[in-house]
């Protein structure tokens, strides 16, 4: 289906190793795990051509594992959307070998052109031979089933064959390793992934750039006095954003309410008894290259009870990309997404 339930909560969610005093300057205390390799003082290099990078090498470490990279990569490979697209915003599709994996049936409007000009492995997930044929020196991915054996193998056999890896923390293994989901969180993201390639500069940029949109939307406050269900995907039993993911985030940045905002999880099944209790004021439609915001509209419309919802009948819906919805680049242009068509229904 669509990486494992994405993970079943990446849908649910490194945080914060220690950094060098050198890597403190350049970006925010809270960023994830990269700490300065190497012993104190200045190393002699054996010669002027076997000189390290400024600023390297550094460690990466997120879900438990740290990988070196020793300069910065030249020839990543990305797997799952989420990763894509930071890199892309970080203005890295140059020193992109590959990608692979699409949440959304588009790729962002915004990047398409940088997008077209990285290689497409895989429409899913490529095999490991297909991964190493494009001689990967970084793999980024933000979903552990890009891992399996049969992907890209353990991040262990690829640090064996001198290929660095990142696996989001929001898609950790384990959920004791995934932190909250919070803009901070995704935003050290970011950092780590910045430091890792030689450009902190630019994730602070990215930060800086999204706090100001936040701010912004908070004072707009287009989705107060709102009730709103995200749905997710799903027919008998939706599968729902709940209290702890990144629709609520996006919900809360529009200052609407989320209807399962009690719930203590990420994704979430609901109950369409309980959604037409509540009739909320809006849904919200995610839309996603298996689950299109097209099909879950018409089967709600076409639902003899659903079809009576309020939302339903006066066609008070919103579409958000998948993308948009879950923790990553594009969470806070998810909330002005939103934002924009909720000041827009009747």
């Amino acid at each position: 289906m669509f990486h494992e339930g994405l993970e079943n909560i990446m849908r649910s969610r490194p945080l914060p190793s220690v950094l060098s005093t050198t890597v403190r300057a350049a970006v925010p205390a809270a960023a994830l795990a990269l700490v300065l390799a190497g012993c104190a003082g200045e190393p002699e290099p054996a010669s002027a051509d076997a000189a390290p990078e400024a600023g390297f090498p550094v460690d990466v470490t997120a879900c438990g594992h740290t990988s070196t990279v020793e300069a910065a990569p030249e020839r990543a490979v990305t797997l799952n959307q989420g990763a894509t697209e930071v890199m892309l915003a970080l203005g890295l599709a140059d020193r992109m070998a590959g990608t692979a994996y699409l949440d959304d049936p588009e790729p962002a409007a915004a990047w398409a052109e940088e997008y077209a000009s990285v290689p497409v492995i895989a429409k899913e997930y490529p095999t490991r031979e297909e991964l190493l044929a494009t001689r990967p020196d970084f793999v980024y991915a933000s979903y552990t089933s890009a891992f399996d054996p049969e992907v890209a193998g353990p991040q262990g056999d690829l640090e064996a064959d001198g290929v660095a890896s990142y696996l989001s923390p929001f898609g950790c293994a384990d959920r004791a390793d995934i932190p909250a989901t919070t803009f901070e969180a995704v935003w050290d993201e970011i950092d780590a992934v910045a430091i890792a390639f030689g450009v902190a500069d630019r994730g602070a940029d990215i930060r800086a750039e999204q706090e100001r949109t936040l701010a912004e939307l908070g004072d707009e406050g287009a989705g107060a006095g709102l009730d709103v269900l995200w749905y997710d995907s799903g027919d008998k039993t939706p599968l729902v954003g709940a209290g702890a993911s990144g629709p609520q985030l996006v919900l809360d940045a529009v200052g609407a309410t989320n209807l399962y905002a009690d719930v203590e999880d990420g994704w979430a099944d609901g109950s369409w008894e309980e959604v037409v209790a509540a009739d909320p004021d809006v849904i919200v439609l995610a839309d996603a290259s298996w689950s299109t915001a097209a099909e879950k509209r018409a089967y709600l419309e076409k639902d003899p009870v659903l079809s009576q919802l309020t939302a339903v009948r006066e066609g008070r819906f919103a579409t958000v990309p998948y993308s948009m919805g879950t923790p990553g680049v594009r969470l806070v242009d998810g909330a002005s997404t939103l934002a924009e068509q909720l000041s827009a229904l009747p």
